[in-house]
């Protein structure tokens, strides 16, 4: 029998859209997906296969630690609502101690054969070269998830920004190390901005700032030139502009340039010893509505992730601090998505077009899967006519809709500091640290930061599964 439903349409066979189209299928909803990979003389910088879900990098998932670690919980939700990713990933993993690692060959022909396989999925092997034709009331374009990844092809991108108006599209990310609010060093670290100038929320202290003398300066800036760095990919010829030089770059200047540069101790007074002057000082800026993150201004780096943690700890005041995510300077493509999507995913400027995975404005395998699962589920719910909302933003992958949507800081004179983000626990709204357990028992100090996270993954697997039920 024919089923009556026009397709949805899914652009690109990555992880995204591998599981979008999985989940529109399991709605019931016929899905065609259509992927370049495969196409004679055709191909990216950095696929290999023409397999669909092929992992190009890493072949982890990260923690699978669903109670104390954010991506965990992800793995969890994911699970719960029957993530083709998990479950292939689940089959072919690896022994990697407490991470989820997969045999890539395994995982993507499992992917793909499970695709292949369903009745209600069509996959073509094809380049949408610029927008998705036009729709008409049988071809199914009116409902489109564009899920092409870091790597989108130029034809489709720049038909993407001349329908967004944007000037840009593929960024060379400079990202600077976000820590955990919590976990910053009150004791050394005090609230001020720059004498005191208000900013245009009218807050004369909205920086962090943690003082250095001049031994201490002087050791950090040689474990910044000591440090080993990251070395880019040849297709990424990722190149430098001086409003965002790594700081290790900086230092190679000269030992002095910080000092006159993002760690200069002008206009700034410690309140516990007002007559000394810091030889330098590090500011921290809040990077996210909630006031959960603080990015470290001024510190994009290509320092290895291995050393970043060691050098960045050296700072007083974040001798323990725990980070949302590494700093970094890669290629990468994704739209500026508080100003171009609704909570729906779709973009302002031409509805009919959802976007999910990397191009959103996720990082990593689970982020961008989860995305696409959520697309997936958001077009299906249309196409039905039963209209279905994100998930809260208490969940998982509610939060991560609330950070692509919305959930950022805008920057000096409104400019947008929209950066991509690894889901972590402080996208999610936050808890109280619980003093005692269950049984009554008082939990020990150094403790109470696992019991939170604990539970607020239990509180996010609730909502998520009130959400399921009752979509």
């Amino acid at each position: 029998m024919t089923n009556p439903l026009k397709p949805i349409h899914v652009i690109g066979g990555g992880l995204a859209g591998s599981e979008a189209a999985w989940q529109i299928a399991r709605a019931g909803v016929p899905v065609l997906l259509h992927e370049m990979r495969g196409v004679p003389g055709v191909k990216t910088d950095a696929h290999h296969t023409d397999g669909l879900a092929e992992l190009v990098c890493s072949n982890s998932f990260r923690s699978d630690d669903w109670e104390h670690n954010a991506v965990g919980l992800l793995h969890a939700e994911m699970r719960a609502l029957d993530s083709i990713i998990m479950s292939c990933g689940d089959a072919h993993q690896v022994p990697a101690g407490g991470a989820l690692a997969v045999d890539r060959d395994g995982f993507s022909q499992a992917v793909t054969a499970k695709l292949e396989a369903h009745p209600l999925i069509t996959i073509f092997r094809e380049e949408i070269a610029g927008l998705p034709p036009e729709a008409d009331e049988t071809n199914g374009w009116d409902n489109v998830i564009v899920a092409t990844g870091p790597l989108t092809s130029p034809a489709l991108a720049d038909a993407i920004l001349k329908a967004t108006g944007e000037e840009s599209l593929s960024f060379f990310d400079a990202i600077a190390p976000i820590v955990h609010a919590e976990t910053i060093d009150f004791d050394i670290a005090w609230r001020q901005s720059r004498y005191d100038k208000e900013g245009p929320g009218g807050d004369a202290a909205a920086y962090v700032n943690c003082p250095m003398d001049k031994a201490q300066y002087e050791a950090f800036i040689d474990a910044l030139l000591n440090g080993p760095k990251a070395e880019f990919k040849e297709w990424e010829n990722v190149p430098y502009f001086d409003g965002c030089l790594p700081i290790e770059v900086m230092a190679e200047r000269g030992r002095e340039t910080l000092r006159h540069g993002p760690m200069k101790p002008v206009g700034l007074t410690n309140p516990r010893d007002p007559q000394v002057k810091a030889y330098a000082i590090v500011q921290l800026r809040q990077d996210n509505a909630l006031g959960t993150l603080f990015n470290i201004v001024g510190f994009q780096t290509k320092l290895k992730h291995g050393a970043q943690a060691d050098v960045f700890r050296m700072i007083p005041g974040l001798q323990d601090a725990q980070f949302a995510r590494l700093g970094g300077l890669h290629r990468n493509t994704f739209l500026n998505s508080p100003k171009l999507l609704d909570r729906q995913l779709r973009l302002k400027a031409m509805p009919r077009l959802r976007f999910a995975g990397q191009v959103t404005g996720v990082e990593g395998y689970v982020e961008s899967a989860a995305m696409g699962l959520l697309t997936g589920r958001l077009a299906a719910a249309e196409r039905l006519g039963k209209p279905l909302e994100a998930p809260p933003v208490h969940t998982a992958m509610g939060a991560l809709v609330e950070h692509i949507t919305g959930g950022h800081l805008e920057g000096p004179g409104g400019i947008s500091k929209f950066q991509p983000m690894n889901i972590n626990y402080g996208l999610l709204p936050p808890l109280e640290a619980p003093k005692i357990d269950e049984a009554g028992v008082k939990i020990p100090l150094k403790e109470r930061g696992r019991a939170k996270k604990r539970l607020m993954s239990l509180r996010a697997l609730e909502a998520l599964k009130l959400w399921r039920d009752a979509a």
